[in-house]
């Protein structure tokens, strides 16, 4: 049996800096969590179509890489390193 496709990989931005780069299988309530967490941001962006977990895991590894190469080698705001 194949895996839902049911994760996507998002972005919040404080105005048009991006500060956090994730996944999440329900944006909503993960835009309501980061704001229960005090994070300032302004925006919450939808990336990518619904991928299967897995999939979503390795875009979002990607584009923090992608990130950290076009900003001298450090991480979104609130992106912690591994």
């Amino acid at each position: 049996m194949s895996k839902k496709r049911d994760t996507v990989v998002y972005e919040l931005y404080d105005n048009r800096k991006k500060v956090y780069i994730g996944i999440t299988d329900d944006p909503i309530r993960r835009e309501q969590e980061h704001k229960d967490e005090g994070k300032n941001f302004k925006s919450m962006k939808v990336v990518t179509p619904k991928l299967k977990n897995e999939s979503a895991i390795e875009r979002e590894e990607q584009m923090i890489e992608i990130y950290q190469k076009n900003h001298n080698g450090r991480m979104p705001r609130y992106n912690k390193k591994k």
